[in-house]
């Protein structure tokens, strides 16, 4: 097997597609996210990513039919929903090294070059290691102009201060699709980082969905959220959650 396997089950036409990248991380905010869009936009399936770089396994369906883990390339058409042609990226795992995580992804910025795409959003968790009753979205962007459109739709940038990383494809993406003159954007939802975040992907998409101009439904986000907001209101205080520091947790995975 190849590094990274790429299989095609189709091959669709698109014009001008953003890519959104919703990989599992901190809060799991963009997976979360990601995948909400996928299915309110009906995006279809049409390539499968597998490789050396994911962990050693295969995941077992309800069938009893198992597969191995991969990434997973889903696109929309522009259309009355959506004003743009869209890929997501969403998946199973990230890569389990620095070099897996370089290696995979340059193979989708490969893909990105392959269909024209132009301009990347990355989404993921801003784990501040303390509950969050309502999460804003901070981001990072590849130059002043995204900086200042994003702020126009409420986008929390944290200029002037000491920079933390974003660590994993979230940021990967940016900075190596900077290089080739791909613009981008992370969008970070504030997070616990202690459960799947909902909530805070709702506040992710509530933004992302302003920048898009599409309106989806938010109800089983929502739903979601309600079942975690009983679960924490279990907890007394920080005390009983994983001791983690803010540093452990300030970064996208």
């Amino acid at each position: 097997m190849e590094e990274i396997y790429v299989e095609y089950i189709s091959e669709p036409k698109l014009t001008d597609p953003i890519l959104i990248e919703g990989l599992p991380g901190v809060g799991n905010v963009g997976k979360l996210a990601a995948e909400h869009l996928i299915d309110k936009l009906k995006a279809k399936k049409f390539a499968n990513i597998y490789s050396r770089f994911f962990p050693p396994q295969v995941l077992v369906g309800k069938d009893g039919v198992v597969r191995l883990v991969s990434n997973e390339l889903f696109f929309v058409k522009k259309n009355k929903n959506n004003q743009t042609d869209i890929i997501f990226l969403v998946g199973d795992y990230q890569g389990l090294t620095p070099e897996g995580q370089y290696e995979i992804s340059m193979k989708i910025l490969e893909i990105a070059e392959k269909f024209n795409i132009k301009k990347i959003f990355t989404l993921g968790g801003y784990g501040l290691g303390r509950m969050v009753e309502k999460a804003r979205v901070l981001g990072a962007a590849t130059n002043p102009e995204l900086v200042k459109e994003m702020k126009e739709h409420g986008v929390i940038f944290q200029e002037g201060e000491p920079g933390s990383g974003i660590v994993g494809a979230s940021g990967l993406l940016l900075g190596l699709g900077k290089i080739q003159n791909i613009e981008g954007v992370c969008l970070m939802g504030e997070t616990s980082g202690y459960f799947a975040d909902p909530k805070s992907a709702q506040a992710v998409l509530g933004i992302l969905t302003k920048i898009l101009d599409v309106t989806i439904d938010y109800s089983e986000l929502e739903s979601k959220a309600t079942q975690i907001e009983k679960i924490t209101a279990h907890i007394q205080d920080l005390d009983t959650l994983p001791e983690k520091t803010q540093d452990d947790l300030r970064y996208i995975g």
